[in-house]
């Protein structure tokens, strides 16, 4: 273990010489203009479909920033890193998973404790990665899942139809989730240049091509949405 922690000190430490900046910005959803949503009329105002549900973009929340791709002055030491003692945690309270999208990076582990006072069971099917934990309560040491591929793990529980959260599993550290006003912030990224993704559950992503300045920050905001929408 002693000497676990000697190589990672040194690995981190060659990573903080190499130059690097931070990226920063906003991210924010929109929907159809108030033009298009007044022009929807005839069907969409009958009583067959006046109260179905609709989106409010303005209260989407949980937007995950983060650069596409494997990094290649951080693949070796972070991965290892996470790997042996970086642990997530999603909680089970008041029948919800807490956080709902939870972005990591490819090797870490995710524990699932049971807040509740009734059985949960925690399960994905995705290609990213499928289990299946069982029933349980409390936090048994053994319901934790190591997240091996990238990719999107939706997750849910087989017995409470509200409960479902997301897994995002990314090649490199440098993500951020914005906060409720959009912003974000992404620090020590080695300068280069990169694809930059703004991601949400329910939107098309959307991608930009950055370069990082080896000190100082570069601003990129991003606005998502359904485009090409009909007008009526």
């Amino acid at each position: 273990m002693q000497t676990f922690f000697i190589v990672s000190v040194i690995l981190l430490c060659s990573l903080a010489s190499v130059p690097a900046g931070t990226i920063r910005g906003t991210v924010r959803a929109e929907g159809k203009t108030d033009a298009q949503a007044e022009a929807g009329g005839g069907k969409y105002d009958s009583r067959k479909y006046k109260f179905v549900e609709r989106i409010n973009y303005d209260e989407l929340r949980d937007f995950v920033v983060y650069v596409e791709g494997p990094v290649a002055a951080s693949t070796v030491s972070t991965t290892n890193v996470a790997r042996v003692d970086t642990t997530k945690r999603v909680n089970q309270e008041k029948a919800n998973f807490a956080p709902h999208v939870l972005p990591i990076v490819v090797g870490t582990a995710v524990e699932w404790p049971n807040n509740d006072d009734i059985f949960h069971n925690v399960f994905s099917m995705s290609d990213a990665k499928q289990f299946d934990l069982g029933l349980y309560k409390g936090n048994p040491k053994e319901k934790r899942v190591i997240f091996d591929k990238a990719g999107r793990a939706d997750v849910f529980c087989s017995i409470h139809a509200n409960m479902s959260c997301v897994v995002l599993v990314l090649e490199n550290p440098y993500f951020a989730v914005a906060d409720r006003s959009g912003r974000y912030s992404i620090t020590n990224v080695p300068t280069g240049t990169y694809k930059l993704k703004a991601w949400h559950e329910r939107l098309p992503g959307q991608v930009q091509e950055i370069t990082v300045p080896a000190e100082g920050e570069i601003k990129v905001d991003f606005t998502l949405g359904i485009k090409n929408l009909p007008k009526y």
